[in-house]
């Protein structure tokens, strides 16, 4: 397996890496941008689990309510993945270390191809069984807690 350690040392001593760094305003300001995004996609995502669950807004049809909700769920997810790149750069020496930084990369594809697969044919679909309604909520709220555990661990355990 090929060692990927110099692209981390490339990201973080490049230009763009930086001026991240070095500049004390950028990271909190990307972090706001971050955990803005990342409160849209929760939010979104809890409430379309919550509905598949059937514990809220059970009489509204479920392909209506994700429907009305996407537009939030896509800007949440920009807003993660955009900020989430520039606050790398700007400390990808110490992610390279980092357990929680691998957890959380793992888990933010794995939630990735589970939301635009999975999920997205879950809640779009109103005749859907109970069992795979579940399944389908649970998910969500596992993977998508687990990337902002992990994501949040970063800062605490390297």
């Amino acid at each position: 397996m090929p060692d990927i350690y110099p692209f981390f040392e490339w990201c973080e001593k490049g230009p763009l890496g930086q001026l991240v760094a070095s500049r004390e305003v950028f990271f909190p300001g990307l972090e706001t941008f971050h955990l803005f995004g990342l409160t849209l996609l929760l939010g979104t995502v809890m409430v379309l689990s919550l509905r598949l669950l059937g514990v809220m807004l059970v009489n509204q049809p479920l392909s209506e309510l994700a429907t009305d909700l996407a537009p939030y769920t896509k800007w949440g997810l920009i807003l993660i993945l955009g900020s989430g790149v520039f606050m790398f750069i700007g400390v990808a020496i110490k992610c390279y270390g980092a357990t929680s930084f691998w957890i959380k990369m793992a888990l933010l594809a794995i939630g990735l191809i589970f939301h635009f697969t999975y999920f997205r044919k879950a809640v779009l679909r109103d005749d859907l069984s109970p069992r795979a309604a579940k399944l389908a909520g649970w998910s969500a709220i596992f993977v998508w807690f687990g990337v902002a555990s992990a994501g949040r661990s970063i800062g605490f355990f390297g």
